[in-house]
């Protein structure tokens, strides 16, 4: 039966990340979270180990799916440009996105906020890329309630140059291409299976103020793949180019 409290996973968790432990092929039934509620609970938990936090992560499956979440930490976050450190990520899924930066906090509060509210609290608008990595021995071996728990599996966040008039830009329209070592593996129109992201930023926004977070200024959230996941070996380039944002870019090392 799937554990009534999120401790021993947190514990687990944890000691993953500080190298007190290797990493398992997987977990004990016993440890997997009995519904998504609990999966946030063990974010918090193993969050409070981790240092502030920088940005959120979000996605859906579909336009009308309910979206999952995962708060990220500064440590993780990078600027256009940087090398990722090889000890930070052993398994490399390269995803391309769109996040949006907010100007403005939208602390917890009594009510939810309005579209309006949110939307009004964006800056700027950046192409980035995530890479995707795992506590666990190997990716997607684990059950999908253990993925969320495990901050929904992010490893890095690479986050190009922004632009204010963000609302210029159709996400679902964007032309996106990426190119692995200058060989191009995606060119693709739009491809976020959650279509427009702002409603996802409007849930994101009451989710994270139902849990005490909320979002804080500067803050820069992602809003899910355009192009599913990408496995790559270390040592490798990553260029990904959006029509109407610009280009990002990092190297794995």
């Amino acid at each position: 039966m799937p554990s009534s409290s999120p401790s021993p996973l947190v514990d687990l968790l944890v000691a993953i990340r500080r190298g007190d432990q290797p990493a398992p092929a997987g977990v004990d039934e016993s440890l997997v979270p009995a519904d998504m509620a609990q999966a946030y609970r063990v974010q918090d938990a193993v969050g409070r180990h981790m240092g502030p936090i920088g940005g959120w992560k979000v996605g859906a499956s579909g336009p009308d799916a309910e979206p999952a979440c995962a708060p990220i930490h500064t440590g993780t976050i990078f600027s256009d440009g940087a090398t990722v450190p090889h000890a930070l990520c052993r398994y490399l899924g390269v995803e391309a996105e769109i996040g949006y930066r907010f100007a403005r906090a939208l602390p917890p509060r009594d009510g939810e906020w309005t579209r309006d509210e949110v939307l009004d609290a964006i800056g700027t608008i950046h192409p980035v890329i995530e890479i995707l990595d795992t506590r666990f021995e190997k990716p997607s071996s684990q059950p999908a309630l253990v993925h969320a728990a495990d901050q929904q599996n992010h490893g890095a966040l690479i986050v190009g140059p922004g632009r204010a008039d963000w609302r210029a830009i159709i996400p679902q329209t964007e032309r996106v291409i990426l190119r692995i070592d200058n060989d191009v593996r995606v060119d693709r129109i739009g491809g976020n299976a959650a279509g427009d992201p702002l409603r996802m930023l409007v849930w994101l926004a009451n989710h994270a103020s139902r849990r005490g977070i909320g979002i804080g200024r500067d803050v820069i959230v992602t809003t899910g793949s355009t192009m599913g996941t990408l496995f790559v070996a270390h040592g490798t380039d990553v260029d990904v180019s959006f029509a109407g944002l610009g280009h990002v870019r990092t190297h794995l090392a």
